[in-house]
């Protein structure tokens, strides 16, 4: 796939399976031979804002998580010998959340792939909101090849 960046929501949809509301990347910013860099712009208009948390509105961190895996999804699917597969976490280690993330934050979403034995992998993922840490996590995945 020939991409130009920042890479737009349409062309993610046509790599990444996720649809709206689990779609948590809006664009990808770069991508190099090892590491992807993901954006997502945070309104009071997501779903996840009614419940978590009403006059206190906070971004979970499991989707915060979902959302350095998705990033990462996208760089390992682009790959040939993962063409038409699917890409699964099998595995979230040492997971810290620094900060809350709010409506109005715009998230830059870092993921730097560890290492990759056939079709398993490990990337140390984090997202930052205005330089700042919000949260860091390593995943281990799993590319799943899909039936025809």
């Amino acid at each position: 796939m020939n991409l130009q960046f920042p890479v737009d929501t349409i062309k993610i949809m046509e790599v990444l399976p996720h649809r709206f509301p689990f779609l948590l990347v809006d664009r990808i910013l770069s991508l190099e031979k090892d590491n992807i860099v993901g954006q997502k712009c945070v309104t009071m208009n997501e779903w996840f804002f009614q419940g978590h948390f009403p006059g206190n509105p906070v971004m979970p961190g499991v989707l915060l998580i979902e959302a350095i895996a998705q990033t990462g999804a996208f760089f390992h699917l682009l790959m040939p010998e993962f063409d038409g597969a699917l890409a699964m976490m099998a595995g979230i280690d040492g997971a810290r959340f620094r900060r809350p993330v709010r409506p109005g934050d715009v998230l830059r979403i870092e993921v730097k792939e560890l290492g990759r034995k056939r079709n398993i992998g490990r990337s140390e993922g984090r997202v930052l909101v205005d330089g700042e840490l919000a949260v860091e996590a390593v995943l281990t995945y799993a590319m799943v090849p899909q039936k025809k």
